[in-house]
C-alpha cells in the first residue's frame, strides 16, 4: 500500500512528435518490449497499454501515436487516437527531446493541451546526450510555454526514469486494480506479433516501405510446444512487393527470423511463423481496412 495505506491507481498518456521516445520510454516502464521502437518516426499507429505494478499502486499507460500533420486517412486516426487520450486520463506525461530546442510541432502539441485539466508533466528525454548546463534553460524555456506540473529530466534508453512513478503515483487517486498483477499489457498476442514483424520491416527497410505496410495475423494456433502464427504483410505496390520478399526470399526471411526470435523471448514458446507478402492498392486510405487493423474503431 501507498503511505497512506491506500491502493491507487490511474491511467496515464505519453504524448509527443513522432519519434521521440514514447515506445522507448513505455518498454522501459514496463521492463519489456511491447511496443514497436524504430529510428523512423511515426513508428506507433494503435494505442498500446502498458501496466506497471508499483508497491500499493497499478499505473496504466498509454503509448499513444506522434502528434503530426496527417497526410493520409490513416493518419488522421493516428493524431485523432492521441488527442482522444486527454480526457481519458489522470496524468499527461509530453515527451520532448533534450537535444532540441522546442520546435513547431512542440509547440502545436502545448497548444492542443491548454485548457486540459488534466496535469501535464514534461518528460525531457535523452539527457545523456547533452552537457548538464544545457537543461536549466531548456528546462526554463519550456516553463515559459507552460504551466506544466513536474518538468523531469529522463533517459528512457538508458532506463533512468528520474523518480516519474513515484511522481506520477503521488498525483493519483484511490483506485481498484485494473488488471491482473503478471499482466503487462491490454494487447492480445496477435497484436504484439504483429507489431514485432511490423518493427523488424521498420529496421531492414527504406523510405516509403515500412509506412505502406500492414501487417494482420491471419492464424495462430497453439499445439504442444509450439505455437504456429501465419501472418500476412500488406503493401501498396507490386515493386514494395518485390522488396519485401527480397532476391531468393532473403529478405522476408531475415524479417521473419528477427520477429520469430522476439515473439519467443516475449511469449515464452517456440514459434513457427510463416510470413506472406500480398499487394493491397490504396490500404491507408481504406476505412474498413482500418478498422480491420484497429486503427480506427465504429463510430
Amino acid at each position: 500500500m501507498t503511505s497512506n495505506g491506500k491502493f491507487k491507481s490511474g491511467f496515464i498518456s505519453i504524448v509527443g512528435r513522432p519519434n521521440v521516445g514514447k515506445s522507448t520510454l513505455l518498454n522501459a516502464l514496463l521492463g519489456e518490449k511491447i511496443a514497436i521502437i524504430s529510428d523512423k518516426p511515426q513508428t506507433t499507429r494503435n494505442r498500446i497499454l502498458g501496466i506497471v505494478n508499483a508497491p500499493g499502486a497499478q499505473l496504466v499507460f498509454m503509448d499513444t501515436p506522434g502528434i503530426h500533420k496527417p497526410m493520409h486517412k490513416m493518419n488522421e486516426f493516428m493524431v485523432k487516437t492521441a488527442l482522444a487520450t486527454y480526457s481519458e486520463v489522470d496524468v499527461i506525461l509530453m515527451l520532448v527531446e533534450a537535444t532540441e530546442k522546442p520546435g513547431g510541432g512542440d509547440r502545436f502539441i502545448i497548444e492542443t493541451l491548454k485548457g486540459v485539466k488534466t496535469p501535464v508533466f514534461l518528460l525531457i528525454n535523452k539527457v545523456d546526450l547533452i552537457e548538464k548546463e544545457r537543461l536549466l534553460p531548456l528546462m526554463q524555456e519550456y516553463s515559459t510555454l507552460f504551466g506544466f506540473k513536474e518538468i523531469i529530466p529522463v533517459s528512457a534508453l538508458r532506463n533512468d526514469l528520474g523518480g516519474l512513478v513515484n511522481a506520477i503515483i503521488a498525483r493519483l487517486h484511490e483506485g481498484p486494480r485494473y488488471f491482473p498483477e503478471d499482466q503487462l499489457t491490454d494487447q492480445p498476442e496477435r497484436f504484439v506479433v504483429s507489431e514485432l514483424i511490423r518493427e523488424k520491416i521498420f529496421e531492414l527497410t527504406k523510405e516509403e516501405i515500412p509506412y505502406s505496410t500492414a501487417v494482420v495475423i491471419e492464424d495462430m494456433k497453439e499445439e504442444p510446444g509450439l505455437t504456429r502464427i501465419t501472418a500476412v504483410i500488406y503493401v501498396e505496390r507490386d515493386s514494395q512487393k518485390g522488396i519485401l520478399i527480397g532476391r531468393g526470399g532473403a529478405m522476408l526471411k531475415q524479417i521473419g527470423m528477427l520477429a520469430r526470435q522476439d515473439a519467443e523471448r516475449l511469449l515464452g514458446v517456440k514459434i513457427f511463423l510463416q510470413l506472406w507478402v500480398k499487394v493491397k492498392k490504396g490500404w491507408r486510405e481504406n476505412e474498413q481496412m482500418l478498422k480491420n487493423l484497429g486503427l480506427v474503431t465504429e463510430e
